[in-house]
């Protein structure tokens, strides 16, 4: 999937589903040309309900990702799951993980930059709430909760709206 040479790209973001996920964000994601789930999946159905109608999904392990929390007969799903993804866009590179792993929470952002030097931006999710940090070079993204558990402010996603010149991103709520 090569997205860097193209000259816009819509990426889908998404995390902490917990296996479940507000439905007016399923037809937010349609038309995007790549799905990002910064895990917490817990269903692997989720990985296919969100699937674009470009069939680009990507996504990694949340710490709630065991072989304990998801169904039987799945774990080689679970098994295939990376720490981290690195995706080239148009203008940049987006990394995705998890973050439960960066400590302290009050720096978990700062710590994230650092880790990641060469991404334009990096998106994590694991707290459940939506952080747009945009005050710095490396812009630093969360989400927000996809499902029903702790979705604080609501389930929601992000757009991101990238070309080579200028990166957008675009909150999108959902509805439970």
């Amino acid at each position: 999937m090569d997205l860097a040479a193209r000259p816009s790209v819509c990426v889908g973001i998404l995390s902490d589903t917990h296996g479940s996920i507000e439905r007016n964000l399923l037809h937010a994601l349609e038309c995007c040309d790549v799905v990002v789930h910064a895990g917490d999946i817990l269903d692997p159905d989720i990985l296919r309900q969100i699937t674009p109608q470009s069939g680009h999904v990507l996504a990694v392990r949340g710490n709630n990702d065991t072989a304990d929390q998801w169904p039987a007969g799945t774990r080689h799903l679970l098994d295939a799951l990376p720490e981290t993804v690195h995706l080239s866009l148009p203008g940049g590179l987006l990394v995705v993980e998890h973050g439960h792993r960066v400590h302290p929470a009050h720096q978990r952002h700062q710590k994230l930059r650092l880790k990641h030097p060469t991404a334009r931006a990096i998106v994590y999710g694991h707290t459940h709430w939506r952080a747009i940090d945009q005050d710095e070079p490396i812009w630093v993204l969360n989400p927000g909760a996809a499902g029903r558990v702790r979705a604080h402010g609501g389930a929601g996603c992000l757009i991101l709206h990238a070309t080579p010149d200028a990166w957008v991103v675009q909150p999108v709520p959902g509805a439970f």
